[in-house]
């Protein structure tokens, strides 16, 4: 049986923010409850800590490198993969898009499609603000209720939830959802949601649910400064302060905000399955493209870092009867996981150069979810080279353990070494420390094998004699 798949994807959502998962300071219901009837991974890497490269790379089960594309904004998608979208709309799937696609840039013009998604509906609708020309779907959707985008985006914590772009999104989703197709013909829904990505500014309703001093605050020591300064030279949205310079708790609680708006979606969305009768033969996947620094180490927003608030994501599969129920499992995922993943479980071959791995068998219970990955890789080359901040193009790699994690800023003599198993919160870096430096080299040398064989070396070649 092929499932119909709603794949719900947020931006710039940090791992440690669903209540069911931990967090005590936040209102997830919803999310709660696709933790409580599915499966939870709680250490999903993303392969790129922006948005372009990792879209890229989950859409594709490639590293960003391997289909070229790295860049927070490219001009067009350079097709260097089939898209899961395309795969599963040739299988006979019908798919649709609502929201953000993000595969090329989008600012202040309309994002060029690729040259065969897959997908029949695409109501793309990119990031809130009046700057869009005629396209943008939730723009041109607000002047059919005669409403003015550029009016509305004077104070965003007044914008009516009836308007926002998120209750657009849902309510096309829900659209596509209940539409008529044949009765066997299962069907593909990416709906990508903004939020939580920045401004902070969540409509007032949300943004008053949190006071700001009962937050836990962000990750930071003095220690940071110091830190932060020495790869001042390395590619970033933000420069290192102390987190009451940019009241970091506010930041937090209007970030908790719009996590608690999208969840109020993800409701709506539910109800929608169980009305029409399809929740019993979905497939929910709940996942983000990346995280945010939300004031961790004297840091906002994103760039050239790979700290775990910024490159580790939910990920969270659901489907009642098929998917095991209420697991949490602590096993290394990446997102290119998720390609692999689907096209097993949609009966589906996968493509050769794949290097994602299925999540299937153990989201089936066919295998003990204690090992699925050694280690997880990202990736950052010359990702906000095209900013208008002056970015040099920075390149950068990580490779993560299950204990340690280390960070190499090529070109420059400078990286990472923490221990997460003694530092979690990645505050003691043991790069230049002589006692750790056999370990240095040891991840060195495995970090470097890792790269050398994410290498895509195309079709295999035989030569007959």
């Amino acid at each position: 049986m092929r499932p119909n798949i709603l794949w719900i994807c947020t931006d710039q959502q940090r791992w440690d923010t669903i209540a069911a998962l931990g967090n005590a300071h936040i209102r997830t219901p919803n999310i709660d409850r696709l933790v409580r009837e599915g499966t939870a991974f709680d250490h999903a890497f993303c392969q790129s800590p922006i948005c372009t490269p990792s879209r890229a790379s989950f859409l594709t089960g490639r590293y960003p490198s391997t289909v070229h594309g790295t860049c927070n904004g490219n001009t067009v998608w350079g097709e260097g993969a089939p898209l899961i979208s395309k795969l599963l709309a040739d299988a006979g799937y019908d798919c649709g898009l609502v929201g953000k696609f993000h595969l090329a840039g989008g600012f202040k013009r309309l994002e060029p499609r690729p040259v065969d998604d897959g997908y029949r509906v695409f109501e793309w609708s990119h990031a809130p603000r009046d700057d869009w020309p005629v396209g943008h779907a939730w723009r041109d959707w607000l002047a059919t209720q005669g409403r003015d985008l550029g009016e509305l985006c004077r104070d965003m914590t007044e914008f009516p939830v009836e308007l926002h772009r998120e209750t657009w999104c849902t309510t096309r989703a829900i659209d596509f959802i209940e539409s008529e197709r044949p009765p066997d013909q299962p069907w593909l829904l990416s709906i990508n949601y903004y939020y939580p990505h920045p401004p902070f500014t969540p409509p007032r309703e949300y943004l008053e649910r949190y006071d700001p001093a009962a937050m836990p605050g962000p990750l930071f020591r003095e220690s940071d400064l110091a830190a932060q300064r020495a790869l001042s030279a390395i590619d970033f949205q933000s420069e290192v302060r102390r987190p009451e310079e940019f009241d970091a708790r506010a930041v937090q609680a209007a970030y908790y905000g719009m996590i608690e708006q999208l969840d109020d979606q993800l409701g709506r969305l539910l109800e929608s399955l169980e009305r029409s009768g399809q929740r019993e033969n979905t497939l929910i996947l709940f996942m983000s493209d990346h995280g945010e620094t939300l004031g961790d180490h004297g840091l906002l927003m994103k760039g050239c870092r790979f700290y775990e608030g910024l490159v580790r994501v939910p990920l969270i599969w659901s489907w009642p009867g098929r998917v095991r129920p209420g697991l949490r499992s602590s096993v290394l995922t990446e997102l290119t996981d998720i390609f692999p993943t689907l096209l097993g479980v949609c009966g589906l071959e996968t493509p050769e150069g794949t290097q994602g791995r299925s999540l299937w068998p153990i989201l089936s219970n066919a295998a003990e979810p204690q090992q699925h990955r050694d280690f997880v890789r990202c990736e950052y080359y010359r990702t906000l080279l095209d900013d208008d901040r002056g970015f040099e193009g920075s390149y950068a790699t990580m490779y993560r353990d299950r204990r340690y994690k280390l960070v190499r800023y090529h070109g420059h003599d400078l990286g990472e070494l923490f221990d997460l198993q003694q530092d979690p919160g990645e505050f003691d870096n043991l790069w230049d420390d002589p006692a750790h430096a056999s370990l240095r080299m040891d991840l060195l040398q495995r970090s470097f094998d890792a790269l050398a064989f994410a290498v895509d070396t195309g079709p295999p070649q035989r030569f007959f004699s």
